[in-house]
C-alpha cells in the first residue's frame, strides 16, 4: 500500500511541474500560441485561467480520493458511517461551483464582447473563400488577388523532402500593415470554409450567402500562418493561409506595387 500511495503522488506531483507556465508555452507545442494581437492575448489569458482552476479541482478531488483509499481501507478496520445530509456541506457544494464559474464567465464575456467590436477600422478586407484557395480584396486600395498553396507536387508526392512550411506557404500571402485595426469580412463563393490563423487570435467560418466579421490589430512584423478548419472537399489539406504583416511603410510600398499592377 505504502509502494501504491508514493507512486501515486509521484505521478501527482509529474503532473503539477508539466503544468508549470514555463514548461507549457507554445514553442514546445504543449498549449495555445500567446500570438501577436491583443484578442489572442485574451485568449490565451482566458484559457491559462480555466486551465489552472480545472487543475486545482482535480488536485483537490483526486487527493480527497487517495486520502479516503488510504486512511479508510477495509484492512485498518473502517467501518462504513451512518450519516444524514448537511445542510452546510449542501450549500458548500453548490455555492463554489457557482462561484468558479462567475469567475470564468466574467472574463469570457468581456473577450466575446471584445471580439465583436469591429467599429472604427482603419481598412477592411474581404477574404472569400473558394475551393481550394483564398480570395483577398482591400476595399479600399482596389486591390484583390487569390492566393494558393505554393508546396511543390514533389513534396506532396513524397518525391522530395518535405520543406519547412510544408502545406503551409502560399504564392500570394495577404500582406496588411501592423499597428493598426483592420476588419475582415468572411465569405465564401461555394462550400463552407473556415478561416484560421492561430497567432492572429481568429477562427472564422465563411459561409456562401453571408458575411461574416472579425478584426486584427497586429503587434508586430512577421509571417503568420494559419488553415482552412472546415472540411471543404478533397483538396481541403491545400488551403492554407499566411499573413504578413509589414510596417505602415512597407505596407504602403507594397500597395503602389500592387496598384502600379493593375493600371
Amino acid at each position: 500500500m505504502k509502494r501504491f500511495v508514493t507512486s501515486i503522488l509521484q505521478g501527482l506531483g509529474s503532473a503539477l511541474l508539466l503544468a508549470l507556465p514555463f514548461v507549457a508555452q507554445a514553442e514546445y507545442g504543449y498549449n495555445l500560441p500567446v500570438g501577436v494581437t491583443p484578442v489572442s492575448h485574451q485568449i490565451y489569458d482566458l484559457h491559462m485561467l480555466i486551465f489552472y482552476i480545472c487543475l486545482a479541482i482535480g488536485a483537490g478531488v483526486f487527493a480527497a480520493l487517495f486520502y479516503a483509499i488510504y486512511a479508510f481501507r477495509k484492512s485498518r478496520g473502517a467501518v462504513a458511517a451512518n450519516y444524514h445530509e448537511s445542510f452546510w456541506i449542501e450549500i458548500l457544494w453548490t455555492a463554489i461551483p457557482l462561484l468558479l464559474v462567475v469567475v470564468m464567465l466574467i472574463p469570457a464575456v468581456r473577450l466575446l464582447t471584445k471580439m465583436d467590436d469591429t467599429s472604427k477600422p482603419v481598412m477592411n478586407i474581404k477574404i472569400t473563400g473558394a475551393q481550394w484557395k483564398w480570395q483577398y480584396s482591400y476595399l479600399e486600395e482596389g486591390i484583390q488577388f487569390f492566393s494558393n498553396l505554393s508546396t511543390s507536387p514533389a513534396q506532396i508526392r513524397g518525391q522530395q523532402p518535405k520543406g519547412k512550411h510544408y502545406l503551409l506557404e502560399v504564392d500570394k500571402p495577404m500582406v496588411v500593415p501592423i499597428h493598426q485595426k483592420i476588419r475582415l469580412l468572411f465569405t465564401s463563393s461555394d462550400v463552407n470554409h473556415s478561416w484560421w490563423v492561430p497567432d492572429l487570435g481568429v477562427k472564422m467560418d465563411c459561409i456562401p450567402g453571408y458575411v461574416n466579421e472579425a478584426w486584427i490589430w497586429i503587434e508586430k512584423p512577421g509571417m503568420y500562418r494559419g488553415q482552412c478548419t472546415e472540411l471543404c472537399g478533397m483538396q481541403h489539406g491545400y488551403m492554407p493561409i499566411v499573413v504578413d504583416a509589414r510596417s505602415e511603410a512597407d505596407y504602403e510600398q507594397w500597395v503602389r506595387q500592387q496598384q502600379s499592377q493593375t493600371r
